[in-house]
This record gives C-alpha cells, sequence and structure tokens, in this order.
C-alpha cells in the first residue's frame, strides 16, 4: 500500500481528535493566520508535481465560466466540451465523467493548467479566508492531499 492510498485512513483516524476540536477551532479569530502559516510552511517543501492525487482521485467543479474559457481553449464550442468531458452529478454540479482528470498528463502537468477550473485554481483552499467555514472540506481534502493533511495535524496540534 503507498502512502496515498493510506491518506484515506489517516484522514479517518484524525477525524475524532478534529471533532474534539472543532468548536475550539471556530471560534478561533487568529484560525486564518495559523492555517495560512502552515500551509506555507507545508507548500513550500511540497512539490504538488510528485503527487497530484487530487488530480487522479477527484473531480473539480466546473462553473459556466470554466466551461467557455477551457472550451476555447481546446477550440470547442461550450456544448461540445460539456458532452465530451462532463456530466452532472447528485448535486447538480458539472463535474468530470471520470477521473483521472483527462487533462493530466503522465508527467502529472495539466494540459489545461493556464486556464484550469476556478476550483483547481484554489485548491486546497488553506491559504484562503474564513477557514472556519470551510472545516468540514478540509478534512475531506485532507484524505486526498497528503500536504492538507500535514497542515490539518499542525493545526490541531497547535490549538488548544
Amino acid at each position: 500500500m503507498t502512502e496515498l492510498d493510506k491518506l484515506p485512513s489517516k484522514a479517518a483516524n484524525l477525524k475524532p481528535r478534529f471533532n474534539t476540536k472543532r468548536k475550539i477551532l471556530e471560534r478561533r479569530k487568529d484560525l486564518d493566520l495559523i492555517v495560512h502559516r502552515t500551509h506555507s510552511e507545508v507548500f513550500a517543501r511540497t512539490d504538488c508535481l510528485t503527487c497530484a492525487n487530487c488530480c487522479k482521485t477527484t473531480s473539480p467543479l466546473f462553473i459556466g465560466t470554466d466551461i467557455e474559457r477551457i472550451a476555447n481553449y481546446l477550440q470547442l464550442k461550450p456544448s461540445q466540451f460539456v458532452d465530451r468531458y462532463l456530466v452532472v452529478d447528485e448535486d447538480g454540479d458539472d463535474v468530470l465523467k471520470s477521473v483521472p482528470c483527462p487533462f493530466l498528463g503522465s508527467d502529472n502537468y495539466c494540459s489545461i493548467y493556464a486556464v484550469r477550473p476556478k476550483a483547481c485554481r484554489g485548491y486546497p483552499h488553506t491559504d484562503q479566508p474564513k477557514q472556519r467555514k470551510i472545516l468540514s472540506l478540509t478534512l475531506k481534502n485532507a484524505s486526498i492531499c497528503p500536504a492538507v493533511l500535514e497542515i490539518l495535524e499542525t493545526v490541531l496540534d497547535e490549538v488548544s
């Protein structure tokens, strides 16, 4: 079993500790500062191209502007892009028909990086404001991204 295969169980093992400290996290006025600092530290030594697990195992949500921008880049009509690559999920969101992402190369580079979806641009969201509002998403992402798991473990160690 690879380290990436272990992420879901490691995140699941972290969940009880996360749930115990969740209310403390939600009350911390400096939570953004703590998470952002930890994000910077972790990603200073993280090369996403050695992993790309997010691109291999999940799909971003595609909003209308993403569809138009990417379709234009690929010289397709938006409807052609949707028909070829997307499906509507159970939440009514446009997502990829399949994973890994069809735009991910064997070298883990994204062939549409310059025009990638907004969700990809923001992933894993640990550098965005209002961290207390996305705590559940951060826990979910810890099962996908080793850097997020490390960020979450560090933040949980720091807060009391």
